[in-house]
């Protein structure tokens, strides 16, 4: 039961994230890309933390689950926080260059 929730969540992340991408608005395409990189962090973690019964840094009996897609998750955070900050700073050059977040009102890019 808990494996269809946690699927089910991370679908709901990764539709959320798609359809904000979409959109006309720079801003709102900005925060689906973070949404989007959430949902891709969360697959990960689960799908790698899947035949685990400890924790990898717990010093118990039992088979421990793999420590390498957590070390890999807490990577993938941090390179998408730094490609967040400059997507927006790049966000706010746009708008204070053309006054708009909107992608159909900003010239000059289609050339």
């Amino acid at each position: 039961m808990m494996d269809l929730l946690t699927a089910l969540a991370i679908s709901a992340l990764f539709g959320v994230g798609v359809f904000q991408m979409l959109r006309r608005n720079l801003i709102r395409s900005a925060i689906g890309l973070a949404i989007l990189s959430n949902a891709i962090n969360l697959f990960l973690l689960a799908a790698g933390a899947y035949r685990g019964e400890v924790a990898a840094y717990a010093n118990l009996a039992g088979q421990r689950s793999d420590a390498l897609p957590q070390a890999l998750v807490l990577t993938a955070i941090v390179i998408s926080m730094g490609g967040f900050a400059l997507i927006l700073a790049m966000l706010y050059v746009l708008s204070v260059r053309y006054k708009t977040s909107d992608s159909d009102e900003v010239k000059g890019l289609r050339h």
